[in-house]
């Protein structure tokens, strides 16, 4: 594990050392697919060209578990090479070109649907094939890295460990990389990779590690969480450093996912300002909302956040204003505090509070661990 991380830190510079973990530990997981739930996707990304997306791509080819090249592969064909016992390892370069404008992507849909039910085990895709044309199920359980510029589709980028490339700065260096001169010492490590880890299979289907993250990001991270717990030292920590610090900056990539939890946090501060009170005038929570100059929501839409832009936001969450008597004995548009416990419960629950001791108000020594 540490001589396959140097391998790709030598040709490769990645954005942050939880990426570069993050990358190590996608690798060493493909050589246990087999032993998996979920196939986590490999999303290398980035805002141009020239971020190293492509070199990335050429040092995984050749340290996963048996590399199968998707360019201009069609969807029949990829879910036709892939077999339950042991599936490939699909990497698709310029991805963005597939599925970057809404004229590729309706093209490509069939590929989009086999890459999103691929993420699980048991998630066949269904032909009629064959002389007497019967239905035949096809697996499409395997793990895939995908690059391209800008993000991919939302519902492959949710089911992936996110690398964010970014183009090289001046002072930063990284060697040239030759496939002559260079897989070599690559296929050395990809084979020792198989040969420690594949005794490990049954150990690695039992391993249920413990995860700082929960549902998808749980699904998708597990594998490479349990693959640092059987290299053991300091990668179970990393792995789930890694873990932590880049599914909470993804969570924050998510503009508009990121905007419907903003709002639910900007209005339970609009009710704490108004001292807590059981409802608030529509116009009133308005005006909360559009005078904080750090919020978005005064440039929110064409002209601000308005009482339609608000039901819209909210819609999801199951809230809506309605007819509301307020303590002056007048009725109005508004929201009771009521309706949105249960979202903030759910969606951004205020941390707890923390620890001090009673002498000296310092931080309690499991609060300095965490």
């Amino acid at each position: 594990m540490d001589e396959l991380r140097s391998h790709i830190s030598k040709f490769v510079i990645l954005p942050s050392a939880e990426a570069l973990d993050a990358v190590t530990l996608w690798v060493a997981a493909t050589h246990l697919q087999p032993a998996w739930q979920h196939a986590p996707r490999l999303a290398v990304v980035g805002p141009a060209k020239r971020c190293g997306k492509s070199r990335l791509l050429d040092v995984v080819t050749e340290t996963v578990h048996k590399h199968l090249i998707t360019v201009n592969a069609s969807p029949a064909a990829i879910f036709r090479s892939i077999t339950a016992e042991d599936p490939p390892t699909l990497l698709v370069d310029e991805a963005d070109t597939l599925f970057g404008t809404a004229k590729a992507a309706e093209k490509n849909e069939d590929l989009r649907g086999l890459l999103n039910a691929g993420h699980q085990r048991n998630r066949p895709t269904l032909r009629v094939s064959g002389p007497e044309h019967k239905p035949q199920a096809f697996p499409t359980f395997a793990m895939a890295a995908l690059a391209g510029i800008g993000d991919l589709p939302d519902t492959i980028m949710d089911r992936s460990v996110v690398i964010r490339m970014r183009r090289r700065a001046p002072r930063e260096r990284g060697a040239a990389f030759r496939t002559g001169r260079d897989t070599p010492a690559l296929h050395s490590v990809r084979d020792r990779l198989t040969a420690w880890l594949a005794p490990l299979r049954a150990q690695a289907m039992e391993s249920e590690p413990v995860m700082p993250v929960e549902d998808r990001a749980a699904d998708t991270w597990e594998p490479l969480v349990v693959v640092a717990d059987l290299a053991g030292g300091p990668w179970a920590a990393r792995a789930r450093t890694a873990c932590r610090v880049m599914t909470d900056y993804e969570a924050g990539q998510d503009e508009e996912g990121g905007l419907r939890t903003r709002i639910l946090v900007d209005i339970r501060r609009a009710f704490a300002v108004e001292g807590d009170p059981a409802v608030i005038r529509t116009s009133r929570l308005l005006d909360h909302l559009t005078e904080d100059k750090e919020a978005p929501w005064a440039e929110y839409g064409s002209g601000g956040l308005t009482a339609r832009g608000l039901q819209l936001l909210l819609k999801d969450y199951g809230i809506g204003s309605a007819n509301r008597r307020f303590p002056e004995g007048v009725q109005a548009k508004g929201f009771a505090r009521t309706q949105f416990v249960d979202a903030w419960t759910r969606y951004c629950p205020e941390p707890p509070p923390r620890a001090h001791t009673a002498t000296t108000g310092a931080e309690s020594p499991g609060d300095t661990a965490a």
